[in-house]
């Protein structure tokens, strides 16, 4: 069997002309419209939860999955089962990258970050999570376009520099992506402050650069960095984090010592010696005179005394 001969293309030939990648100003309903370039970084990500999450909870993970057209949804996870799990599912998926939610005591809500298999995850607890529904907010943007991610210079650091690559392999929508749109309408933006990741995201209303904030909003207060994927040797462990367990626990206390010193007081009142009762100023007894009716009865006792 004769072997195919190689065709060579020419320098020509792939030469590139940068005017021809502009979109036409004025355009035929009618043309068809031209089909997407190959797509080469088929990442995707499994975004799902653990079983006994909140009502908000719930809508925040699916205002992620409308803002990522990249992402893959599953059925929600037991909680007694293993984390490691997780691996074995975004495998089956076909996923590179896994967004967990976990819900604990319908209070917390941990989100987990992670690069299946190999790692490294974050752990991250989420607080003052708002959806796009329950903001109403005034900006919108096409389901599908690819979002502009921003960062805080503080990212440069060397751990929070591992966290933005992290969140820029896992929120990014790759180009040229079947479900995306070829435009970007919305940035994504991650700000730290009071060493909590801050999540904004905005609508870009213009070319001078004006925002209208989209929605959902929340903040990543992060606990650990793992080398694996959900475990492993711990890289680097937040100092400032404090467990809501403890806060909630330091409440109760300072609410039960209030009690105590309330229940206090009240014991010493009753034990106390009592007391005379106030005086006021004894000038005011001058003003005190009797009523007519008793003086006169008075005087007449008198006048009958006299008589006998």
């Amino acid at each position: 069997m004769a072997k195919k001969k190689r065709v060579v293309k020419s320098l020509e030939d792939n030469k590139i002309d940068l005017p021809s990648l502009l979109p036409p100003v004025l355009r035929d309903s009618d043309e068809p419209v031209k089909k997407k370039g190959r797509w080469t970084n088929k990442q995707r990500v499994l975004v799902f939860a653990s079983r006994g999450i909140t009502f908000r909870d719930r809508h925040l993970m699916d205002d992620l999955r409308t803002l990522m057209p990249h992402s893959k949804c599953e059925s929600k996870k037991e909680r007694k089962d293993d984390l490691r799990v997780i691996n074995e599912i975004s495998e089956m998926k076909n996923c590179s990258k896994c967004v967990y939610f976990e819900g604990r005591k319908k209070k917390d809500l941990y989100m987990w970050v992670s690069s299946v298999p190999r790692g490294p995850s974050v752990k991250f607890l989420v607080h003052n999570a708002h959806t796009m529904k329950e903001l109403k907010m005034t900006g919108n943007c096409l389901k599908g376009s690819r979002p502009f991610i921003s960062f805080d210079p503080g990212f440069d650091e060397l751990h929070w520099s591992l966290i933005k690559e992290l969140f820029i392999q896992t929120f990014g929508t790759p180009n040229n992506h079947p479900k995306s749109q070829p435009f970007h309408d919305h940035v994504f933006t991650f700000s730290i402050l009071d060493n909590k990741i801050w999540f904004r995201n905005y609508e870009i209303l213009g070319v001078d650069g004006k925002l209208s904030e989209i929605g959902p909003r929340f903040v990543l207060d992060p606990i650990k960095v793992f080398e694996n994927s959900f475990g492993g040797v711990t890289l680097w462990e937040n100092p400032h984090f404090i467990n809501p367990n403890t806060i909630r626990r330091e409440k109760r206390k300072v609410a039960a010592h209030k009690y105590a010193n309330k229940k206090h007081q009240r014991e010493t009142f009753k034990k106390r010696a009592p007391t005379q009762p106030y005086r006021g100023d004894p000038s005011n007894e001058i003003f005190q005179t009797k009523p007519p009716e008793k003086a006169a009865s008075e005087g007449k006792q008198l006048f009958v005394r006299k008589k006998f």
